[in-house]
């Protein structure tokens, strides 16, 4: 290895152990990032033309491994194994942020495509190396713009095929799911809200725009507009917690 210091070869060991990636590969990618390990998996995972060329026969294994004995898809009970194998709940979060990666069209669902495809975008060709980029995907939340694309992947992903908007019960399981992780104080309130006074199914707009209400609007809504251009329903949650005592109107 080049002239390195114990800290820079100890990167560059780690580098190469979760990616596959040869030394020369690693090193380059390390510098480019300044020495930032996740800067440097970012890169790398980024930039197609970097990566080391993932074994195909590796990846059709693995397909088949998961694969419904009845259809050539990946189904629930094979997603279960795979849940299973990389030792992860099926309802844990990480799970969206591997569909995401497959550009998986349905919930509970892998075309081969985009096993295979989602596979390859994150250098991945055996269950030791997806195992150890679970870890990476769960920091994918902690970037904004990372967590939007998720979210907003999360609504197509999670709706019955056929139907524009998501049903409620399960647009209020995937908002508990991702504002856990974003820490929204009034999740709760919103979901109680729906129930109490919506119960329809829900909009791309009204999911869309919900995120950046969280996002841009303090939880005490002290910066609240009302003239603002929220959906009538974020309008009316905002009246809800007014009436119910959980916030004071503020003038």
């Amino acid at each position: 290895m080049h002239k390195l210091n114990r800290m820079h070869k100890e990167k560059v060991q780690q580098f190469i152990a979760i990616t596959g990636a040869s030394e020369k590969v690693a090193l380059q990618t390390l510098k480019n990032s300044e020495w930032h390990l996740e800067g440097a998996f970012d890169l790398f995972y980024s930039q197609p033309q970097i990566r080391t060329a993932t074994d195909t026969r590796n990846l059709e294994e693995l397909y088949n491994r998961y694969k419904d004995p009845y259809a050539d898809m990946i189904m629930a009970d094979g997603i279960s194994l795979l849940c299973n194998d990389l030792q992860v709940d099926p309802a844990d979060i990480v799970m969206l942020v591997v569909s995401w990666h497959m550009k998986a069209a349905t919930m509970c669902e892998f075309s081969k495509k985009e096993f295979v495809e989602g596979l390859q975008s994150l250098g991945v060709d055996s269950m030791v190396k997806f195992r150890e980029r679970i870890q990476f995907m769960r920091n994918e939340l902690k970037d904004e713009q990372k967590f939007r694309e998720i979210y907003n992947f999360a609504f197509g992903w999670a709706k019955e095929k056929g139907q524009k908007s998501l049903a409620l019960d399960t647009a209020i399981g995937m908002w508990q799911l991702l504002f856990a992780e974003k820490q929204w104080p009034l999740v709760d309130h919103w979901c109680q809200f729906l129930q109490a006074r919506h119960n329809k199914a829900i909009s791309r707009d009204t999911w869309s725009q919900l995120l950046e209400f969280a996002r841009s609007v303090d939880p005490t809504l002290t910066n609240y507009d009302a003239e603002g251009a929220w959906p009538y329903l974020i309008d009316e949650f905002v009246e809800y917690l007014v009436e119910n005592g959980v916030l004071q109107k503020t003038s």
